[in-house]
């Protein structure tokens, strides 16, 4: 039986027993705690937790499903896979465990030829939890199952949660006894390779409350209304029905195996290695269809890295089956033809699907033979020095040149023996996230992928940075890019990527931001410079829009930058380099940079120190570099070789790539550094540096901000005007004024506590009152009210429990009162341990309330806190706590 025909029984059959049909969800989850949907039961979250009413009492699917914990185990056995379907039917309220498990026998067993899947009933298997007798009891009662074919398993194996405070409840599990050639008899309690499961039916029952794993959490109590959530994995059912001995070889990933037999000439069970690669492909290629199916693009977060990866690891591992060439279309096309009869829509979309999978191939492609030569001589090198571990830095280099996923290069590097210093490689990524703006998304490699700017570079060379010496210059445009696609013209309107054959515009680097300006054409055409960045090695790319006329490929063009903007910036990379000389001077050595961003008048500067720079230093690192400026001494820059500019004791700039040839930059006597930024030609430009403070951003990491030239001018002259206007105010001499303020402050916090204090007795004060005021509701005594707004959550809960322990008699209480605090409406409800012998639990009550006020809560069963959005439905929820406590008592 094909998988299809494995879908559309289970649809029909639920649908012919009232349940209504849901397709399935996105694999993009509507759920910020979830990557990409990874069970049946997900999209039906928010029905169970009660956070929206269902459409239908019965409902079932057949959702697809996404789980990528353990993707380098993906190919090495024949049980992990990323993407599969989970056939699933909903109760919310309605039937409970005696239908579920009805309709469970009633599909499996029954005929093919009435509907249903036709298993043989003797092969069957049932796991109940430890104390489910119910359910056990509707086994062999009601279906007939034998006794020795029910077995009893703990929480860990046979209970469900979601992992949060929530419902949950005990699962029954069918499973398949696949025979003695899968090992020994024993049962799903023994033997879990030979007696499969495939069908799991959850009872929700109850609530539980937090705690860790899948075991360690109370029950707190029964559900007011019984659920059913059950799943069936579709490929696991194909595996039986088909008649084969795992998941890859069922008809929907046998078919990829089989296009890949043909692309490659390498079959399935010839040799171990090539099998393993066989069931990596076919996986791989599968989801990479069906996430791109549901709009996912490859990227490097989120659920864009995922796809990047698994499609990659995919085209890698046909290379390794002897693929030459590209193979990614024939595998898309084989998998949209089989799960096209399952999801219409991968027909029809087909050519976006292919367009993109296509993409990230032939980027892949050209990053792989690339970065193949750089990991093999990495390794080499590695190799000859004695080593077994590949360094980090190389890693970085891979990820951040060639587009090599961290899990590539694992996995590369253990086929030659050798591990990868993971540790290194994710602080390198991590400092290269610290120097991205919030504007990161946009820069780098903008919508484009890399080959794009590699293609430019292959056919015009590098860029000539004319920049140092010039700020506009005639030029040529040798390269266009329109919404990441290369295009030969575009138009007034269209945000383009310009790359020239010289320019004297600024590239983003070495903590430098980008230049802005304009290029204008012959053709009086006009394109608004916004940012410039060296996504590839060598190669400007002009970032912007076309303001005027249309620009074409080829065309003559004059780049012109701000000037006043470069200057400003080049007053703050100068300022930078004074300023980590003089840490080095006050800190020694280890104040060595960290990072840096240099913008028009002001910059930040990162640098190594275990602890806080005291402020007597500060003011001597910034008095020093002052006097440097009054020195004016020039600022020279050279080229030389690196062996060179060290032998001159040249400092490295954090963030720069040096090869043989390499620039430094002189400031008279005082520093040198290898960079390949823009600087002022003599100190006395800067004007003035004003540090504005240093802090913490990381382990043993420090930042300085700090202006430059007019900037640091504007800053200390509205420090002035402050400092003016407080004296005025408190009537001192400005040498006075921190004396002054603390005083004040103080004085302040003093007031603010006998204030405090205050109204503290005075909502207790109402205690008594309230306590005489409760009703009695079918022999329960109730108090409820609204105490004055503003009133603390920890003062509303100190008022409830002394209303609470006022009630005498031995009487059951129950305590429920109501404010608003910032213009959200608050509750707590509390019950003694009389009322809660009645049935009467403050969390239910909690849980009412908060949900007349649009918002949640919880809490224990003596005393539970909850909140909502609407402060004027205060009085609907006090009527709601009022009904449930008569209803119940």
């Amino acid at each position: 039986m094909e998988s299809a025909e494995i879908r559309r029984r289970w649809l029909s059959f639920f649908e012919e027993r009232g349940h209504t049909v849901v397709p399935s969800a996105s694999l993009i989850a509507d759920d910020p705690t979830l990557l990409l949907v990874n069970a049946g039961m997900v999209p039906f979250k928010p029905y169970f937790l009660g956070e929206t009413k269902p459409p239908a009492p019965r409902a079932t699917s057949v959702q697809k499903c996404v789980r990528t914990p353990d993707i380098e185990e993906v190919g090495k056995t024949t049980r992990h896979g990323t993407f599969f379907q989970m056939c699933g039917n909903f109760s919310f309220g309605d039937y409970f465990k005696e239908g579920a498990i009805g309709y469970a026998w009633e599909l499996l067993t029954g005929s093919v030829a009435d509907g249903g899947y036709g298993l043989d009933p003797e092969r069957l298997w049932i796991t109940v939890y430890l104390d489910d007798d119910e359910a056990e009891k509707i086994w062999r009662e009601k279906i007939g199952v034998p006794a020795e074919r029910i077995q009893r398993l703990g929480k860990k194996d046979n209970f469900w949660s979601m992992g949060v405070p929530g419902p949950c409840g005990p699962c029954s599990e069918i499973n398949y006894d696949r025979g003695p050639e899968f090992g020994v008899e024993g049962g799903p309690a023994v033997n879990d390779e030979r007696y499969v499961e495939i069908w799991n039916l959850v009872f929700m029952q109850y609530e539980r409350g937090a705690g860790d794993g899948k075991e360690d959490f109370p029950i707190l109590g029964d559900l007011p209304s019984k659920n059913i959530d059950t799943g069936l994995g579709l490929e696991r059912l194909a595996m039986i029905l088909q008649g084969v001995q795992n998941m890859y070889e069922t008809d929907t990933l046998r078919v990829v195996m089989d296009k890949a037999t043909e692309l490659t000439g390498v079959r399935y069970g010839d040799k171990h290695d090539s099998d393993v690669s066989m069931r990596v492909v076919a996986d791989h290629i599968r989801t990479s269809v069906m996430l791109i199916g549901d709009g996912v693009t490859p990227g490097n977060e989120g659920r864009g890295y995922v796809l990047r990866r698994i499609m990659r690891r995919a085209v890698r591992n046909m290379r390794l089956m002897g693929a030459t060439g590209p193979v990614v279309k024939d595998l898309v096309d084989v998998v949209i033809e089989t799960m096209g009869q399952q999801y219409p829509e991968l027909i029809t979309d087909r050519k976006r699907i292919e367009t993109v999978a296509l993409a990230e191939e032939a980027a892949f492609l050209k990053a792989l033979k690339g970065g193949t030569n750089i990991l093999d001589t990495a390794v080499t090198e590695t190799k000859a020095a004695g080593g077994q571990v590949l360094a980090g830095d190389k890693a970085f280099l891979l990820h951040d040149t060639w587009g090599f996923p961290i899990d590539l290069t694992l996995e590369m590097a253990a086929e030659q023996g050798l591990s990868v210093d993971e540790d290194g490689f994710r602080r390198l990524m991590k400092e290269q996230r610290d120097r991205a703006k919030a504007d990161a998304r946009a820069k780098k490699t903008g919508h484009a992928d890399l080959s794009a700017y590699r293609e430019v570079a292959d056919n015009s060379g590098a860029t000539d940075f004319t920049g140092y010496t010039t700020t506009e210059g005639e030029s040529t445009i040798v390269g266009l890019l329109v919404d990441g696609v290369s295009s030969p013209a575009a138009s007034e309107g269209d945000e383009v990527e310009v790359v020239l054959d010289r320019t004297p515009f600024y590239a983003e680097g070495g903590g430098q931001i980008a230049d802005q300006g304009r290029i204008r054409l012959d053709t009086g055409a006009v394109i608004e410079v916004r940012d410039v960045q060296k996504p590839v090695p060598g190669v400007h790319v002009h970032k912007g829009v076309v303001q005027v006329g249309e620009v074409t490929v080829g065309a003559p063009a004059f780049a012109t930058i701000d000037v006043k903007r470069r200057r400003a910036i080049a007053r703050a990379h100068s300022a930078t380099h004074l300023t980590h000389q003089a840490l080095r001077d006050a800190l020694g050595p280890t104040a060595a940079q960290a990072g840096s961003e240099n913008q028009p008048g002001r910059f930040r500067f990162d640098f190594g120190s275990p602890n806080a720079v005291p402020g007597s230093v500060m003011t001597d690192v910034e008095q020093k570099i002052n006097d440097v400026l009054s020195r004016e001494l020039d600022v020279q820059a050279e080229v030389m070789s690196i062996d060179e500019a060290k032998k001159q004791g040249a400092i490295a700039e954090f963030g720069e790539k040096y090869g043989e040839r390499v620039r430094v930059v002189t400031i008279g006597d005082f520093s040198k550094e290898l960079c390949g930024g823009t600087h002022v030609h003599n100190t006395a430009q800067l004007g003035l540096v004003k540090l504005l403070g240093e802090s913490s951003i990381g382990s043993g990491v420090r930042r300085i901000e700090a202006l430059v030239g007019v900037d640091a001018y504007n800053f200390l002259a509205k420090e002035h005007t402050v400092v003016a206007q407080l004296q005025e105010l408190v009537k001192g001499r400005p040498e006075e004024l921190p004396e002054k303020i603390a005083g004040m402050l103080g004085k302040l916090k003093d007031a603010e506590k006998e204030i405090e204090k205050f109204r503290a007795e005075k909502v207790l004060q109402a205690a008594a009152g309230l306590a005489e005021s409760a009703k009695d509701v079918r022999g329960v005594a109730l108090v409820t009210g609204q105490v004055p707004d503003g009133t603390s959550a920890d003062d509303l809960r100190r008022l409830v429990l002394d209303v609470r322990g006022r009630i005498q008699g031995g009487r059951p209480a129950v305590v429920a009162l109501f404010t608003t605090a910032n213009g959200r409406p608050l509750t707590v409800i509390a019950t003694n341990e009389a009322a809660r012998e009645r049935g009467l639990k403050a969390g239910d009550l909690v849980r009412t309330a908060a949900k007349t006020l649009g918002g949640g809560g919880g809490g224990k069963p003596d005393v539970a806190q909850g909140g909502g959005q609407d402060p004027e439905a205060i009085g609907a929820a006090v009527s709601a706590v009022e009904r449930l406590v008569t209803e119940t008592a």
